[in-house]
């Protein structure tokens, strides 16, 4: 399976002489402070307009290469590989770029994607039950898939499933994750359980038979003399 075409990302970066709690100058003047690390290069504190960002963090995905413009020098390759937001209003408060090499090799988790419709589900009511929503693969940078797609069309029984090893991988990309691993599995359909009545109250609820009930309205009222 062939890679679809990607688009190539691009920030310009600057280097970064505020740091600590000073950085909260930075975001005001529409600055976001980051990071880059990783290969062959020692942590260096960066900073990038907030706006174009934001613009690529929209369009690339966790395995989607960003290259960053430093000072002029060369793009360099990177990964973003943490985004940290501010718990109520979503400002990007940081981000970390690991720098990579596009002749070696990565491990990086891809998300799994269901698409498609499942007989069994469709026609017999099954329930749908999600495993596995990512992958562990290895391949060079620009190799890497930012998701891989799974047809749950052939589940066409109850307690069918689909396994990491029916996952259609591209070429140049190697699975860690062990392939018996379940994806996606049909369940039978939930069955409400009927309540039963207690043994006492379907008693209380019978009628007495005829003879007791004759008998009951001949006998004598309590507390009545007899004539």
């Amino acid at each position: 399976m062939a890679q679809p075409t990607r688009t190539r990302s691009e920030l310009k970066v600057a280097p970064r002489e505020v740091i600590g709690k000073k950085v909260k100058v930075l975001r005001l003047g529409g600055l976001t402070p980051a990071n880059i690390y990783g290969h062959n290069v020692e942590s260096q504190a960066i900073q990038v307009a907030t706006e174009e960002l934001k613009q690529v963090l929209k369009s690339a995905g966790r395995n989607e290469i960003v290259y960053l413009r430093l000072d002029g020098d060369d793009p360099r390759p990177t990964f973003v590989r943490d985004v940290q937001q501010h718990p109520v209003t979503d400002v990007i408060l940081h981000v970390d770029f690991l720098q990579i090499s596009l002749r070696e090799k990565v491990r990086a988790d891809v998300p799994i994607h269901l698409v498609g419709v499942s007989p069994a589900v469709d026609t017999f009511g099954g329930i749908l039950m999600h495993g596995l929503d990512h992958v562990t693969v290895e391949a060079l940078p620009t190799e890497v898939p930012s998701s891989l797609e799974i047809d749950v069309s052939p589940l066409a029984e109850i307690n069918q499933a689909l396994h990491v090893s029916d996952l259609d991988v591209p070429d140049g990309v190697t699975l860690l994750t062990d392939v018996e691993q379940v994806i996606a599995k049909v369940a039978p359909p939930a069955v409400e359980p009927v309540e039963e009545v207690p043994e006492e109250e379907a008693e209380e609820g019978e009628a007495a038979p005829e003879g007791e009930e004759e008998a009951a309205q001949e006998e004598p009222s309590e507390g009545k003399a007899e004539p």
